[in-house]
C-alpha cells in the first residue's frame, strides 16, 4: 500500500510517498480503507521530533520509526480482528489513530465510531482530534455551564473552531481571539465577540471570563489571571510547551484553576459529536484538500498560519 513516510525528523520536505506492507488487524482492531485524513499540530510534533520527550515515548530516539504519519481518519472498514463485534466490513467510520496518511490503517475498534451520515469522508476526517479536544476541554476540564463567559484563544483553527461552536451550543457567551484575516470566519462560527490579537492584548482588556480555553498559549500564563473571575478556569490545549509545563506545575492561582488538556479518543464522545453534527448543531469546516501524494504541500500550508478550520488529505 502507499503511505506517507519520513525517515528523518525535520520539515515537510522529509515526507515521501512510498510502498509499505499493508497492515492486518489484531485482536480488538479494525482495518480501515482510508478515504481522508486531516492534519493536526500533533502530526507536526511527530514530524519534527519535538518536544524531545516524544522520542522517549516511542516516536524513535535518533530517527523516527518507520510508520505512516497522521492521526485523524475517515474511511470504510475492510476487515475486523478477533473480538470485534460492534463494527463490520463495509461500515463507514471516523476516528483517531496514528498512521492515517496511508491507503490502509489499523487501530483499536474503540477509537472509531460510525461516520456522521450527513458528512463526506473529507468533512468527517476534519472532526476527531480537534472536536474531541474542544469537547473534553470545555465539558470535562472547564466545567462549562449556561450563562458563563468563555474566551477561546486560537478560535479559527482545528480545535478553536469546534470550541466556539460547542461553547455556544452549551449556552455561553463566547469571545474568540484570532488574527485579522480570520475574524469573519470566527464570527460565522457564532462568536459573540471577536478580538484581533495583532491589535489588542486580550489579557489587558479587563473583560472577566468564567472559562478560558487557550489553544495558542504563547503569552505568560500568569497574565490571564487578570481576566479570570474568582473561581474561574483556564484550560491550555496547545501552544508553548513551556506554558503547558508551568500550568501542570502550578494548577492554582488563588481560587482560579489552571489545567492542561490532551484529548482522549473514545467512541462515546465520537458518538456525541456525531449527534451534534447530524443535527446541524455544529459543522466541520475544511479549508483545503490535498491528494495523498501532495501531503508535504498540505503540511506546508498547515504551518503557514492561514488555515480556517482543517486541512484534509484525500486518499484515492
Amino acid at each position: 500500500m502507499k503511505a506517507i513516510i519520513y525517515r528523518r525528523y525535520g520539515s515537510p520536505d522529509e515526507l515521501r510517498l512510498e510502498e509499505i506492507e499493508k497492515p492486518a488487524p489484531k485482536e480488538g482492531e479494525i482495518l480501515i480503507g482510508v478515504r481522508a485524513a486531516s492534519l493536526n499540530a500533533y502530526d507536526l510534533h511527530f514530524l519534527s521530533g519535538t518536544p524531545f520527550f516524544l522520542r522517549m515515548m516511542g516516536a524513535g530516539f535518533l530517527k523516527p520509526k518507520l510508520k505512516p504519519l497522521g492521526a485523524d481518519a475517515a474511511g470504510t472498514v475492510e476487515a475486523v480482528g478477533p473480538g470485534v463485534t460492534d463494527l463490520k466490513p463495509g461500515d463507514e467510520v471516523y476516528g483517531c489513530q496514528h498512521g492515517s496518511l496511508a491507503e490502509f490503517m489499523c487501530g483499536p475498534a474503540k477509537r472509531f465510531a460510525p461516520k456522521p451520515i450527513n458528512l463526506s469522508f473529507e468533512e468527517a476526517a476534519a472532526v476527531p482530534m480537534g472536536a474531541l479536544t474542544a469537547l473534553q476541554s470545555l465539558r470535562d476540564k472547564g466545567k462549562i455551564g449556561p450563562g458563563q463567559r468563555v474566551l477561546v484563544n486560537g478560535a479559527s483553527g482545528g480545535v478553536g473552531n469546534f470550541a466556539v461552536q460547542l461553547a455556544k451550543l452549551f449556552g455561553t457567551e463566547v469571545t474568540g481571539v484570532c488574527r485579522t484575516a480570520k475574524m469573519d470566519f470566527v464570527r460565522s462560527l457564532g462568536a459573540d465577540e471577536v478580538l484581533d490579537y495583532t491589535r489588542e492584548d486580550v489579557t489587558e482588556s479587563g473583560r472577566p471570563f468564567d472559562l478560558i480555553l487557550d489553544v495558542a498559549a504563547y503569552r505568560p500564563v500568569s497574565r490571564y489571571r487578570r481576566i479570570m473571575k474568582p473561581g474561574g478556569r483556564y484550560v491550555i490545549a496547545g501552544g508553548s510547551m513551556g506554558a503547558m509545563i508551568k500550568v501542570a506545575m502550578v494548577p492554582k492561582m488563588g481560587t482560579r484553576t489552571m489545567t492542561t488538556m490532551a484529548a482522549r479518543t473514545n467512541r462515546d464522545d465520537l458518538l456525541t459529536l456525531k449527534e451534534y453534527l447530524e443535527s446541524g448543531r455544529i459543522k466541520a469546516y475544511v479549508d483545503k484538500r490535498y491528494p495523498l501524494a501532495e501531503a508535504a504541500a498540505a503540511f506546508s500550508y498547515f504551518k503557514s498560519g492561514q488555515v480556517r478550520g482543517k486541512v484534509v488529505v484525500t486518499v484515492p
